[in-house]
Order: structure tokens, then sequence, then C-alpha cells
């Protein structure tokens, strides 16, 4: 147990910005990691090699952003299609507005390249960690990770307009 609020208090603030980029919102990307955290209580005696553990926290939290954008994808078909994403009042006084921008644009890309382009340039994660952390292979990643940021680059493009 230990182990586990050691971890959570030296990469919370981590972890739930790497959520922020993913889901859009700060409420949502915390209880996402909180959620993380609560079920890894029940799993700890079975994740014996502290050097992996981060690296499971990371798949976790990435799992749980897509189950959120999931269920917030399945609630805006039953409230309006084209609704578009909510920022807090909070998040949006945080971010400047060059940040919003890119926000926007990114949560316009798909799933798949929005989660390569926040763990390799926002985290600073090198291919083989965003390949384990993705599941996919090192190659995969290199792939994605060059649509992405021609996607990116297109999107802020229409978006200066």
């Amino acid at each position: 147990m230990a182990a586990l609020t050691e971890l959570y208090r030296e990469h919370q603030v981590g972890l739930i910005r790497m959520a922020v980029l993913l889901v859009g919102d700060e409420a949502t990307a915390e209880d996402v990691v909180q959620d993380v955290f609560l079920r890894m209580q029940d799993k700890l005696p079975t994740l014996d090699d502290d050097g992996k553990l981060l690296a499971y926290v990371r798949a976790a939290v990435l799992n749980g952003c897509r189950m959120s954008l999931r269920r917030r994808k399945r609630m805006w078909r039953q409230v309006e299609p084209h609704q578009p994403p909510v920022w807090s009042a909070e998040s949006a006084a945080i971010l400047s507005e060059d940040r919003r921008e890119v926000m926007r644009a990114l949560q316009r890309l798909p799933r798949r390249q929005r989660e390569a382009l926040v763990l390799r340039y926002y985290l600073d994660f090198s291919d083989a960690e965003v390949s384990q952390v993705m599941g996919i292979r090192p190659g995969t990643v290199r792939s994605t990770m060059t649509r992405a940021l021609a996607a990116l680059a297109r999107e802020m493009g229409e978006e200066a307009r």
C-alpha cells in the first residue's frame, strides 16, 4: 500500500495532465486517475516488479480515458449529435488561447493518433515506451506519429482560417 501511495504522490500530476490531453477536461481526467489507483489496491500484490508498475498505471490511465470517451460519445449521441466538447471555466482560464487551439485540434484527431502524440510529445516517451503503453509495435508508433502530425497540422491550418 505504501508503494502505491508513493507512486500516486510522485506521478499524480503527470498522469492527470496526460488524461486531460486525452479526454479534454480536468474533472474527468482526475476521476480516471483516481479510479485507476482505487482499482490497483486490489491488484497490487500481483504487481511485484516496481519498474513495471508505472508502465502498468500509465496503460491503465490510457484505457480509462478510452472508456471515458466511449461513455461520453454514447451520451452525446443521446443528447445532441454535434455538441462540441465542454471546457470547464477553470480549464479555460488555465489554458492560453494557443493551447486551447491545439487542444481542440488534438481532440478532432482519431483516438490512436491523439494518444500517440500525447505520449510521445507531451510526456516525452520514447517510441518503445509508447509502443508498450499502447500495445502496438514500434514501427506502428512511428507511422502513426507521422500521420498524426500531418493530421494535426491540417487541423491547425483549418482552425486558423
